[in-house]
């Protein structure tokens, strides 16, 4: 049997989906369910009433989750901060195209990163300040889940290929347990162009879930993981449940879960059982 979610309230349409299916309608506090041994297309679902459908994997025990990790940029957050950044140094075209190609997976990550950030050389820190405070916001549902996550004692991190001036102060902002990414090097208060230590790629990713695992002695399979491009792909495989939040569509195919419609807080959904 399996379990469809309706991430949504409209009880008019969990009605109409409910006939579609062919299975009674259960009610939750934020969304319905539907359990069935029919075959379903979720897409179909999807595309007919534009709204998010989930089959919640078997193996998920909400219970059991210890701890949750998010990608940050167009995952946790609005942006992509190093396009940004490149806004200021009016490269923000071509900066942008590098950043959207490495997210659907057509370019290396490790070389494109390089790429970009030679590009930032000679900018003032200063707009750093001026990202973060002018055109960074929490994508929704983002602090509801982390406050959510609190209250239940699940640990959540942050880990980015972007950079640590932006996840360590998100992470204080918004009370998350970790964060991790690259460190921009500085010099004379300007940006150098490179970074500083090993690359924050898709396998950096992945062993970080591994190491906070290791601290909070979890396994892998009481982790979701969260994520959007191409480089979330390896931590994603390695967590339990893998959510893709508004993601590239190679991710969204490979992901156990993808919301493509509403917030963050609708992966609160899984644990209302």
């Amino acid at each position: 049997m399996k379990t469809i979610i309706l991430h949504s309230q409209d009880l008019t349409i969990a009605q109409l989906v409910s006939q579609q299916v062919g299975a009674d309608i259960q009610k939750k506090r934020t969304h319905f369910r539907f359990t069935t041994d029919k075959i379903i297309d979720l897409n179909a679902l999807r595309e007919r009433f534009k709204l998010d459908f989930n089959i919640v994997p078997e193996s998920f025990s909400a219970s059991q989750i210890g701890l949750l990790v998010s990608d940050m940029d167009s995952t946790l957050i609005n942006i992509e901060c190093i396009d940004e950044i490149a806004d200021f140094a009016n490269l923000k075209p071509q900066v942008a195209g590098i950043t959207e190609r490495a997210m659907q997976g057509e370019l290396d990550f490790d070389s494109s990163l390089v790429e970009r950030v030679a590009l930032l050389k000679g900018l003032d820190v200063s707009v750093l300040e001026q990202v973060y405070t002018q055109r960074l916001q929490v994508n929704p549902g983002g602090k509801a889940l982390i406050n959510f996550l609190h209250e239940r004692n699940i640990k959540s991190a942050v880990v980015s290929g972007g950079f640590t001036y932006f996840t360590d102060r998100l992470a204080q902002d918004i009370g998350l347990d970790y964060s991790r990414a690259n460190v921009l090097a500085v010099d004379n208060a300007r940006l150098a162009g490179v970074t500083q230590g090993a690359i924050i790629n898709a396998q950096a990713k992945a062993d970080f879930i591994n190491e906070l695992c290791q601290k909070h002695a979890l396994d892998v399979s009481q982790v979701i993981a969260v994520g959007d491009g191409a480089n979330d792909l390896a931590m994603m495989k390695v967590a339990g449940l893998s959510v893709a939040y508004h993601a590239k569509p190679i991710v969204a195919e490979q992901a156990d879960i993808a919301i493509n419609v509403g917030g963050l807080d609708k992966i609160m959904d899984l644990f209302d059982e």
